[in-house]
């Protein structure tokens, strides 16, 4: 996918899911606008890094922004939004991943990464890309109409 073809799926992404207008924090704009960027720029794993992080910021925003909210993980975030639980599920399965890059346990096993660069590599931009629609889904999850 050339850089091009790559915000044109983001373009038809937000004509597929945004029907009216949203509120978003400035946070939240800032981070989606980099997981883009990032998407489109072929730095995947960073674009699902921003991609979580705006997810986060933003149910912090929409749902949770009381004191006994402020420290709750991703986790708890997700689990008690209001948002659907098929899209809860695609989020957990977004989170687990971004988990296994952010928190890499054993550092000396690299021999695959290594070996096999294009494989990690065209796994990243899949996941990126579900993770590009997810971020939307949440950002549109609430709109005016």
């Amino acid at each position: 996918m050339t850089e091009k073809q790559k915000w044109e799926y983001i373009n038809r992404l937000d004509e597929e899911l945004l029907f009216g207008g949203v509120i978003l924090s400035e946070w939240t704009t800032f981070l989606a606008k980099d997981a883009e960027i990032a998407f489109c720029s072929g730095a995947y794993l960073s674009s699902i890094l921003a991609s979580q992080a705006a997810i986060e910021s933003h149910l912090r925003y929409e749902y949770f922004s009381d004191n006994n909210t402020k420290k709750w993980s991703l986790f708890n975030l997700i689990e008690n939004s209001q948002l659907d639980k098929n899209l809860k599920s695609e989020l957990h399965d977004l989170r687990v991943y971004r988990n296994k890059w952010v928190h890499v346990n054993e550092v000396e096993e690299d021999s695959q990464l290594l070996e096999k660069p294009e494989y990690y590599e065209a796994e990243l931009f899949e996941i990126s890309k579900r993770a590009i629609k997810s971020m939307l889904r949440v950002l549109y999850s609430n709109q005016l109409t």
